[in-house]
């Protein structure tokens, strides 16, 4: 008799957020660990034409070319937050290309990071995470131009950026004002609902909108930057709306109040932060700078945790005068950003005050 031979099943590929001990901007640097690290930039050499660099912790760099042009730089690169590798590109995409609006800025070109485990990811997997990435870009009106791959023993992606603004239109995160109102873009919790994917315990539901939220880009920054009474922009990532929003407030020099019951949420975020599903990087944020952030009396640990939660490609926080207030809500509005929202003020003082 003839043997028959049964062939062999290759194994499926890991699940990508197996392979990373982090994800999206949650894999950034604790904020007490990078300001510790950087304080050695301080003595570097500032050219006269270098419009924004690291002394406010800002977006992205910017930089004088003439008279009517100055030039936006950035990078952002991470670890899977999904295991959909076209849907990890589209992220690590967006979150890249996010820096350049935030600056009031037109992004004009990329250039692609790709770090892999060549031998543990089939190459189509790859190919899915790099063909997402150029379907946002293709969006953002932009060509991938170049980049560059290397041998890696966690997947990586991201871009780096170049935009283009008028240097009179340079939204800094430094140019707050007292008596400002601030707005955020998008809805938090985005770390909470990944803290839940890899945990399994996320629904096709929850997934959906943790995806349409990543991949939305903030095209409306570039608006907001023709806006006289928009006077500081920055958008909400890995440090969380506490995080990025002390940034503002310290850069300026003024204390920003945030009004809790205020502030959009993803729908559901709240209860799975109550059973726990947040992520480390929330923890190590607030170790940070917790100590910089009043909160209110009776303030639960879930609502605590939603305030560091890290979010990868998060909203744009607009300072603007108050009687900018409608025409800046309109414009992201009309522009799909339907949970956009008033949330606090900019005041004397220092810190971030939670009310």
């Amino acid at each position: 008799m003839t043997a028959t031979l049964t062939p062999l099943t290759p194994p499926a590929p890991p699940r990508l957020t197996s392979l990373s001990h982090g994800g999206g901007c949650g894999c950034k640097i604790a904020p007490g660990v990078l300001s510790e690290i950087l304080k050695s930039t301080s003595q570097m050499v500032i050219p006269p034409q270098l419009l924004v660099g690291i002394e406010t912790a800002d977006d992205a760099a910017v930089y004088l070319l003439n008279d009517e042009q100055a030039l936006i730089a950035t990078t952002d690169f991470f670890m899977p937050i999904v295991d959909d590798p076209y849907d990890f590109g589209r992220i690590a995409a967006t979150n890249a290309i996010s820096d350049v609006y935030a600056m009031g800025g037109t992004p004009i070109m990329a250039l692609a990071l790709v770090g892999m485990p060549i031998n543990v990811l089939p190459l189509e997997t790859i190919g899915s995470i790099l063909r997402g990435g150029q379907d946002v870009c293709r969006d953002a009106g932009i060509p991938i131009a170049g980049g560059h791959t290397i041998d890696s023993v966690e997947p990586i992606y991201g871009l780096v950026v170049l935009g283009l603004v008028h240097p009179s239109r340079v939204k800094k995160n430094s140019g707050a004002r007292a008596g400002d109102v601030v707005i955020l873009g998008k809805p938090l919790g985005v770390g909470i609902l990944s803290a839940a994917l890899k945990k399994e315990a996320l629904d096709a539901e929850g997934y959906a909108r943790m995806i349409a939220v990543t991949t939305q880009l903030n095209k409306p920054g570039i608006e907001l930057a023709r806006m006289d009474g928009v006077h500081a922009l920055t958008d909400i990532t890995g440090f969380g709306l506490a995080g990025h929003g002390l940034e503002l407030a310290r850069a300026a020099n003024l204390k920003m109040q945030i009004q809790l019951a205020q502030i959009p949420l993803l729908p559901g975020v709240l209860a799975l932060a109550e059973q726990g599903m947040v992520t480390g990087a929330s923890g190590r944020n607030w170790e940070g700078y917790g100590h910089d952030i009043a909160l209110p009396a009776g303030i639960s640990a879930a609502q605590q945790s939603l305030l560091s939660d890290p979010q990868t490609s998060g909203g744009l926080l607009v300072s603007c005068a108050p009687e900018t207030v409608d025409q800046v809500l309109a414009c992201f509005h009309n522009q799909g950003f339907a949970d956009a929202r008033v949330i606090g003020q900019m005041t004397a003082g220092r810190g971030v005050e939670v009310l």
